[in-house]
């Protein structure tokens, strides 16, 4: 989502680095472009003015740090000014009644996203060792309980539904009541949506906030609608008085306005963000994590939470005895650490979460396919092989590649991917400090 702004912002503090010294008419016209970058972005003007005034201030005025050169301090000044947009300083983890079960309501328009990130924080949760029930109150809209009954199955955890009521007040009462119950540690209520905000929608949910009386009002906002999202939030705020919003949607080609107005418009921080249509796709918010990543900074912490989740996900033999070399990594490992990058979901995700590498891959290389390609490769070799790739001869080779259906091109590619590989991991044990006894 933050993709142009980021290669925008990036051109110009670029600038501002090979300089070396800063006059004030520079900063100024730094500063005009980077202006118009968040204005293009879509983020709100009023936020923008606000944004530019703190940074040109503290540019033109703070002392330079003798370690830095005026450009880096710059930057510096942009990516702290950037954190604070995002709500540095806020608390934006959830937070939990002192007797269980605490209710989380979303709310929200229709098609914002509300039912799947039900599931996404029912999910998230129930993975930090949280009993989770899930309510299906949205009995408005067709099939919506059902939708979420399905994906409460694909995450594990129980739903409350009632097909057919018509009351999402009670549906959402008797939830409740079984939460207490069965000794929940979070409900989850999922609430109707409409086209547009209205009457009868807001009386509704300020009944069910009044009789639940949740510990977190969480807007679900699709970060597509850019600042139409500020006033929604707003809509929403006025009467229902909510405690934080979940931005979907990212991963799409929103210009990122919304992520950077909502929190400085209305005071509320973004929580969560949704990156992806999968149940794991949903981020915690740290201002300053995602101001580096606007930045070209990257997001190692990200990075290393998908990858745990990615672990965890289905019984990788891919372990520690076999990164640092105990016994020989073979084909059957590679397999394994492929299915693993593609359960930490779209390479592209991925580049931008470390630092260094550039936001757009080279053409082809974050195509899904490939994995795909070099998966079916691995398939059609026999359990030897896979053992032993040494004995993977010419016509050894163009079999496996009628079996995959892949040139032999490809075969032997990825044997020189993996042979580099194994001897990057042999570099990696060669180089481990001796372990202390």
């Amino acid at each position: 989502m933050f993709d142009e702004l980021g290669r925008r912002l990036e051109g110009v503090l670029g600038r501002f680095t090979q300089r070396g010294v800063l006059t004030e008419s520079a900063i100024r016209e730094g500063l005009r472009e980077v202006r118009l970058a968040l204005l293009e972005a879509d983020v709100n003007f009023q936020v923008v003015r606000d944004f530019l005034r703190r940074v040109q201030g503290r540019a033109l005025g703070e002392h330079v740090t003798l370690s830095v050169s005026p450009g880096q301090q710059v930057v510096k000044i942009v990516h702290e000014e950037l954190a604070r947009l995002l709500g540095e300083g806020d608390e934006t983890a959830l937070q939990w009644s002192p007797a269980p079960p605490s209710v989380f309501i979303l709310v929200g328009l229709q098609g914002a996203g509300k039912t799947t990130t039900a599931a996404k924080l029912a999910k998230r949760l129930a993975g930090q060792g949280k009993r989770v029930l899930l309510a299906a109150c949205d009995v408005r809209r067709p099939a919506a309980v059902e939708q979420l009954i399905v994906m409460g199955s694909r995450a594990e955890v129980p739903v409350h539904a009632e097909p057919g009521a018509e009351d999402a007040l009670g549906v959402a009462v008797a939830a409740h009541r079984r939460a207490r119950s069965e000794r929940m540690d979070a409900l989850i209520v999922d609430t109707a949506g409409r086209l547009q905000i209205d009457e009868p929608m807001m009386e509704e949910l300020e009944r069910m906030a009044e009789a639940l009386r949740p510990r977190e009002s969480l807007l679900v906002a699709d970060a597509m609608t850019g600042q139409e999202a500020v006033r929604i939030a707003a809509g929403f705020g006025d009467r229902l008085g909510l405690t934080g919003f979940v931005l979907t949607k990212l991963d799409g080609d929103a210009r990122g306005g919304a992520a950077l107005s909502i929190r400085a418009a209305t005071g509320r921080p973004l929580k969560f963000v949704g990156t992806g249509e999968g149940l794991d796709d949903l981020e915690e918010v740290e201002p300053r994590r995602m101001a580096g990543r606007i930045l070209g900074k990257g997001d190692v912490v990200a990075l290393v939470d998908r990858a745990r989740a990615a672990a965890a996900g289905g019984g990788a033999r891919l372990n520690e005895a076999a990164i640092l070399g105990k016994r020989t990594f073979d084909l059957a490992d590679f397999l394994v650490a492929m299915r693993q990058l593609q359960r930490m979901g779209p390479l592209e995700q991925i580049a931008r979460m470390i630092p260094g590498l550039p936001r757009s891959l080279p053409l082809g290389a974050a195509d899904p396919k490939k994995l795909k390609h070099m998966e079916a490769i691995v398939l059609s070799m026999t359990p030897k092989e896979r053992r032993r790739p040494e004995i993977l001869n010419g016509s050894r080779r163009r079999r496996i590649a009628r079996g995959s259906g892949r040139p032999v091109s490809e075969v032997n590619r990825l044997l020189k991917r993996f042979g580099q590989m194994r001897d990057m991991l042999g570099a990696m044990q060669r180089s481990k400090p001796p372990r202390m006894g």
